[in-house]
């Protein structure tokens, strides 16, 4: 009689660990899932960042060619102005100093036009204010690309970890795989939310 109570005990601690081992490779799989669906959020993100880090560049490089472009009309113009007041003689009547005092004027009125145009936008004071906005935009958007990728990185390494895991049972490997998710959390919200954090540290 009492081998069969010891026998019975040993039945019920070996389903009892059976089912415990099960629901453990279950909470392993899920964590799995999880890093999967967290590594395809980084992956869109990263490529988001990197095709808006692609346009910033694009826009940048306009702009400054812009920005050189009106510096050359200006130098343009305000040599014309000096070559003008140059041209005038002493001598010359009163008509013929006006009309050359006035296509001066004109001259250095367009080299400051082409310096600053609020009205536009596009004076070169403005041109060089966008320029430099864009290229911090574009810093942003590289360290967001650059810190996704770091993501990326560790969440492929948590799942590897996890799946290691999952077939051997080490606890401990498991739990690296859940320290990595939690770090790629934090990297994922930086890139999101804080991505000039991101490039002042870098």
């Amino acid at each position: 009689m009492e081998a069969r109570e010891v026998s019975e005990d040993i039945e019920k601690a070996a389903r009892g660990e059976a089912a415990e081992d099960g629901g453990s490779r279950k909470r392993v799989a899920l964590l799995i899932a999880v890093l999967a669906a967290m590594l395809a959020v980084t992956e869109m993100g990263g490529r988001g960042a990197q095709n808006e880090f692609n346009a910033l560049n694009i826009e940048v490089a306009n702009l400054w060619s812009f920005f050189q472009a009106k510096t050359v009309r200006a130098t343009v113009n305000r040599t014309a102005a000096s070559l003008t007041e140059a041209m005038i003689p002493p001598d010359a009547s009163d008509a013929r100093q006006q009309a050359l005092h006035a296509q001066m004027e004109k001259f250095l009125a367009e080299a400051a036009r082409l310096d600053s145009e609020p009205s536009t936008n596009e004076g070169r004071e403005q041109l060089s204010a966008r320029a430099r906005a864009a290229e911090t935009r574009r810093g942003e958007k590289l360290a967001a690309f650059e810190t996704f990728e770091l993501a990326s990185a560790a969440l492929q390494l948590g799942v590897v970890l996890a799946s290691a895991g999952l077939l051997t049972s080490a606890s401990p490997l498991i739990l690296l795989s859940i320290l990595l998710g939690i770090g790629a959390a934090g990297l994922d919200g930086l890139a999101w939310f804080a991505p000039h954090l991101m490039a002042h540290l870098g």
